[in-house]
This record gives structure tokens, C-alpha cells and sequence, in this order.
């Protein structure tokens, strides 16, 4: 793993700004996305996936419960995976500027379609918190990198 630095001097080439290395721009669209829009985006699938779970055991979203917490999770896992997987963005995305898009092997650009698989993969790590809280340079977490994705502008 190359260093930011070298002795005192600036960034190095492979780590010029989150994205580089995976062949995005350094800001606007296709930039790779900040955490304050993505945690929001999650809070907000989560509330989402919450109000659905609620409707479905008729239980108040407040009142908690494990079958209402079961089935908010299984409910954010199908709503993330699908939107992600087909439509590149869950709801929270949309509203908040974001896509989710595959990259390509070797850092040579990216392509739009993540597909169910990457869609599924990526929502059953972030669903485990862990493996999304650990991160590399380019703001990917484990879940990103297993399914092969980064979070973008739009």
C-alpha cells in the first residue's frame, strides 16, 4: 500500500482525492459521494423500511419489538437490495443526489447496472454494520469493495 506522503511532500499520484484511483472525477457528478449524504440516505431507507414493517405486523414503528425490528430488517434488506441492484439507488439515494454503480477490475472506470447479486451482497454486509464502517481511501467500505461498487453523485 503506497503512502499519502513522501517526505513532506504532497499527496502522491495514486491518492490524489476519494475516486482517483478508481478513474472518477475529483468533484461533481460521478464524484465518489461525502458520509453526511450517505448516512442521511441510510436513515432515511431505514425509517422507510421501518414505516413498511409497521403497516405490515400493525405494530406503531415506536412501540419496537422483535418481530416488528425482524421484519424492518428483512424489509430494508429486500427494498435495498432490489432498488440498488436494478435501479442503482434506493430511495434515500434518490432523494439525497446518490447512485450506487460497479466498478471496473484495475480501477479503469465503472458501468451503471450493479445487478441483484452485487445488490443483495452489498446490502447483506451493510445489514452485518460492521464491514460498512470499514473503510478505504476511496470511501468504500468492505460492502462496497465485496460487491464491487461505489457510492456516486449524481
Amino acid at each position: 500500500m503506497a503512502s499519502t506522503a513522501q517526505s513532506g511532500a504532497g499527496p502522491t499520484e495514486e491518492f490524489r482525492y476519494p475516486g482517483n484511483r478508481l478513474g472518477l472525477p475529483p468533484d461533481g457528478s460521478g464524484s465518489v459521494a461525502g458520509w453526511g449524504r450517505r448516512v442521511l440516505a441510510l436513515f432515511v431507507d431505514w425509517l422507510i423500511a421501518g414505516l413498511i414493517a409497521s403497516a405490515i405486523t400493525s405494530k406503531p414503528l415506536w412501540a419496537g419489538g422483535n418481530d416488528l425490528n425482524t421484519a424492518q430488517l428483512v424489509v430494508f434488506f429486500a427494498m435495498s437490495a432490489v432498488l440498488t441492484g436494478l435501479a442503482g439507488a434506493t430511495i434515500g439515494h434518490r432523494l439525497l443526489g446518490l447512485r450506487v454503480i460497479r466498478t471496473q477490475p484495475g480501477g479503469t472506470g465503472y458501468s451503471a447496472q450493479v445487478g441483484l447479486l452485487g445488490g443483495a451482497i452489498r446490502t447483506f454486509l451493510i445489514c452485518l454494520v460492521l464491514p460498512a464502517v470499514v473503510y478505504d481511501r476511496d470511501r468504500r467500505g468492505l460492502h462496497d469493495r465485496a460487491a464491487g461498487t461505489v457510492v456516486v453523485r449524481r
